[in-house]
């Protein structure tokens, strides 16, 4: 169909109406929020790819393993972090600092065990199923937030700190909370009592 020769061709004029970023706590919001969509489509995807959920959860565990081993040089020059002592300082790092940092959410730490290499950090509130209602009943064994659990080991893994991380309880699945369990699997060598042999 072709335009009439005395008519000119309209303008249109698109108006974009975007939220107004005042402060860096909102930019910070904003790109959370995109991550939590982004990740959803990514697990959905991944969902579609992969027909069974173990598949799935390694997919995931992968992917924040090799994140957790890159983000954690930002990690360290961002927070000016010093060498942890121990493994409870350690959690409280990884509680108080990255998941602070990185999700905007300060997870309780709690120890599991006698021998002090195990803890568990309890989230409240998990920002990465913000937008996720239920997992459907086909993906039971689904574990949507593997991605945290990769990304703890990797890390971890890249202050020499080798670690087995879990998860123990999951909000999804109808628990009260998030939890996710880590268990350090070599001891920290304490320098007082190497200088003392």
């Amino acid at each position: 169909m072709s335009r009439p020769a005395n008519r000119r061709p309209e303008n249109h004029k698109i108006d974009w109406h975007l939220p107004s970023i005042s402060s860096s706590a909102s930019a910070h919001h904003m790109s959370r929020e995109l991550f939590v969509l982004t990740y959803g489509a990514l697990v959905a995807q991944l969902c579609k790819d992969y027909e069974q959920d173990e598949d799935v959860n390694k997919c995931l565990d992968d992917m924040g393993y090799n994140i957790g081993i890159r983000l954690v040089e930002d990690f360290l020059a961002r927070s000016a972090v010093k060498k942890c002592r121990s493994y409870s300082e350690t959690a409280d790092i990884i509680a108080q600092g990255a998941f602070k940092m990185y999700l905007g959410v300060t997870p309780s730490v709690t120890s599991t065990n006698t021998k002090g290499n195990e803890f568990s950090l309890i989230l409240d509130k998990n920002p990465l199923v913000d937008f996720v209602e239920e997992l459907p009943a086909a993906r039971s064994s689904l574990c949507y937030c593997r991605l945290l659990c990769g990304a703890i080991r990797g890390a971890l893994e890249m202050v020499n700190l080798a670690a087995e991380v879990t998860f123990i309880q999951d909000t999804l699945k109808g628990d009260e909370v998030t939890e996710i369990g880590i268990t350090f699997l070599k001891q920290v060598e304490d320098k007082k009592k190497k200088r003392n042999k």
